[in-house]
């Protein structure tokens, strides 16, 4: 298979991108990560994949992104990568956090079911919240590309993973 003008495969890559481009991938993906499985939903798919990095998605499906995007490349044909480091995401509770700072809870459980982005609301509310002030954010994956926004806009995080299908995200401005 001749892959000079197929895409190559980076941890910046969007996941829909990547099914688009080899569509083999898909079982690759939902194989090498159960959490995946959720690419099967045509909802979550044209949303979701469209946005979300293999770096954010390795980080949602609790894997080195390292390994998954080795794993993939291997698949088709291409070099092995080594100096691909997943970043960003602090699990450790921070000396920042105080549970008498939260000033907003956020459940975005119901909507995320309905296929919706709460990144319009959450970041609203980041927006009016007053500096030295956390917002709990709960959701039932990592979202990814809603902390990395976050984090663009100078707030800090720390995910604290409740359950498998539970995520406690608090914000800092």
């Amino acid at each position: 298979m001749d892959n000079k003008n197929e895409l190559i495969i980076t941890p910046k890559t969007k996941v829909s991108q990547l099914i688009e481009t080899y569509p083999q991938l898909e079982d690759v993906l939902i194989e090498y990560a159960p959490a995946f499985k959720k690419l099967k939903n045509p909802v979550l798919r044209k949303t979701i994949a469209r946005i979300t990095t293999l770096q954010q998605a390795a980080a949602i499906g609790n894997v080195k992104v390292e390994d998954m995007i080795n794993r993939l490349r291997k698949e088709v044909g291409q070099d092995k990568v080594t100096d691909s480091t997943v970043s960003g995401y602090n699990y450790s509770k921070p000396e920042w956090f105080s549970e008498d700072n939260i000033v907003t809870e956020f459940s975005a459980v119901e909507m995320l079911a309905r296929g919706e982005h709460p990144v319009n609301q959450v970041m609203a509310d980041l927006n009016d919240m007053d500096q030295g002030k956390i917002y709990k954010l709960i959701t039932p994956f990592l979202p990814a590309p809603l902390i990395d926004k976050a984090t663009s806009l100078n707030c800090r995080h720390w995910i604290d993973k409740t359950s498998e299908a539970e995520f406690d995200i608090y914000f800092i401005k």
